[in-house]
């Protein structure tokens, strides 16, 4: 039941034009701080090669016949890469902040690229009927891959935004665009209800846009499961009242990943422990740790520490295992309600 007061719900901050995270601590990155980061503080990443990484972390080749149909009780779930999920139950088959390219970056010839491969392309996808946005940030918004989404499922596919993004989405050939700022909610077709829930983040893809555009969580909820994704964050109390408000959630997807230095990132990155915390404060069943794994983000923590930490954190507070999980590149897998 939602006990929340209209108090409790936190809004945007909107000033000169620009978007502001509401609370403290927020503090964006000076200038010397990001200097500092990039040039100065050396990197403990340490990816190896080729054949280690298909050991250590394994891009399993998908069944997607089992999209099919929606699971009669559940969440279906697969990871595609970092932020990039698969995810379908009640009638409704939805990607998150897809990323299919090689770089996330404006260019394909410069930026982060890719060290483990996407487990299928968008031409091997099954039917998509949505796709949630978090923000504007190249890992999390890909230009080449809304072109490629855009021409295979044209207006039948609907992508839900934060506010601030619907006329880039126009401007990329996207019609069936739902644009909603924290705590709007829109209900699709097959009646599972998609809000836009706080996050702490920022946004930016030019040289002048800053926070032009808004950030944000997703809410899928559906008559007997809820769904989860946080985007991009640094911690906050604000997930306690989503938890309050519309949990108990049957699954989520949590960044666990490009969190060291602390000095720089804490404010936009949780690290694992924060991760737990976001699980426990929404009231989730099971979650799966992402945005790791999958391209080096300039992050400086090794890249399997993720993964090790968010399991000692669990034994830290003596909690099941199987409540906070990673998965493998293409893993699917159903979780019950």
């Amino acid at each position: 039941m939602d006990t929340t007061e209209a108090e409790d719900l936190v809004r945007p901050l909107y000033r000169n034009g620009r978007y502001e995270n509401p609370w403290s601590p927020w503090k964006a990155p000076a200038f010397t701080q990001l200097f500092k980061f990039m040039f100065l503080t050396k990197s403990e990443a340490n990816i190896p090669n080729e054949q280690e990484l298909n050991s250590k972390l394994p891009v399993i080749k998908p069944d997607l016949s089992q999209f099919k149909q929606p699971p009669d009780s559940g969440i279906r779930h697969m990871w595609i890469g970092h932020a990039t999920s698969l995810v379908q139950f009640e009638g409704v088959t939805f990607l998150t902040d897809p990323v299919f390219s090689l770089r996330c970056s404006p260019s394909q010839w410069v930026g982060p690229k890719r060290y483990r491969p996407t487990p299928c392309s968008v031409e091997e996808l099954p039917k998509v009927d949505c796709v949630v946005i978090s923000h504007n940030h190249y890992d999390h918004l890909d230009l080449e891959t809304v072109y490629s989404l855009n021409k295979r499922f044209g207006d039948s596919l609907r992508w839900y935004v934060p506010v601030g993004l619907k006329s880039w989405m126009n401007s990329c050939g996207c019609t069936n665009v739902v644009e909603l700022s924290w705590w709007e909610e829109h209900t699709h077709e097959s009646g599972v209800k998609f809000v836009s829930t706080p996050s702490q983040h920022w946004c930016k893809r030019t040289v002048w846009d800053d926070n032009k555009a808004l950030w944000c969580s997703w809410c899928v909820i559906g008559s007997k499961n809820k769904f989860f994704f946080a985007g991009d964050t640094g911690y906050c109390n604000i997930y306690k009242t989503i938890g309050k408000k519309y949990g108990p959630f049957s699954l989520a997807t949590i960044p666990i990943g490009a969190y060291n230095p602390r000095w720089i990132l804490a404010y936009q990155h949780v690290d694992p422990k924060e991760a737990v915390d976001i699980h426990c404060d929404i009231n989730c069943k099971t979650s799966i740790g992402i945005h790791w794994g999958t391209f080096p983000m300039g992050a400086k923590e090794f890249y399997l520490e993720p993964r090790d930490k968010v399991k000692e954190e669990l034994k830290i507070r003596d909690m099941e295992l199987s409540s906070f999980i990673t998965v493998a590149h293409g893993e699917i897998l159903t979780f019950n309600t």
